[in-house]
């Protein structure tokens, strides 16, 4: 199905561009979200008729998200999350929890507009790609621990996915056959 574009949309075109898309992808997101048009004479005329009113609305919901860019880039947040001793999530940190613990610092951001390729199952940091507008988009960083104060060891550089990190000491020197067994010590004999 041929579909004249409203907006721009990414890896697809631009505003005006008259593009060609699977019909099952006009019919349920495109056209029912009214980021675009059938391509027929009578709404093409439509179309150059509203331009203007479009590239101006575009402008401004630019502008506004570029504001929000400027405030948002760079950020570090925090997801205090269960997990095992080698820094394996009990679950995952989906789109969702990251809209909720951006939108909690006052940041207005929907969890359709964060970019997440796969899901965060590890402590650690990620970055995370955010798009306010088809043409800005921001990356902040997500700092996912255990703890608070696992947070801010992790935020100053220390790695805490692994057992030892977290008890302080080498767990496997303690679990030498030395300490257990005297090795001069003699066997038993039984007859």
């Amino acid at each position: 199905m041929d579909v004249i574009l409203l907006e721009r949309i990414s890896r697809l075109g631009q505003m005006g561009d008259t593009v060609k898309v699977k019909d099952g992808f006009a019919r349920n997101f495109l056209l029912p979200q009214g980021k675009a048009l059938r391509a027929n004479e009578a709404n093409k005329k439509k179309f150059e008729g509203q331009r203007a009113q479009l590239e101006a609305r575009n402008l401004e919901r630019k502008s506004e998200a570029q504001q929000i860019a400027d405030r948002l880039d760079g950020k570090t947040f925090v997801a205090v999350r269960s997990a095992g001793e080698t820094g394996q999530l009990y679950g995952s940190v989906s789109t969702r929890d990251i809209a909720d613990l951006v939108t909690a610092e006052g940041f207005s951001v929907n969890r359709t507009q964060i970019e997440l390729n796969h899901p965060i199952k590890t402590i650690g940091l990620t970055n995370v790609a955010i798009a306010l507008h088809p043409e800005v988009e921001v990356t902040i960083t997500l700092n996912i621990a255990r703890t608070a104060d696992e947070a801010e060891r992790q935020a100053a550089g220390e790695k805490l996915d692994t057992a030892e990190a977290i008890y302080g000491e080498d767990i496997n020197e303690n679990a030498r056959p030395e300490n257990f067994f005297d090795p001069n010590a003699e066997e038993d004999e039984e007859a």
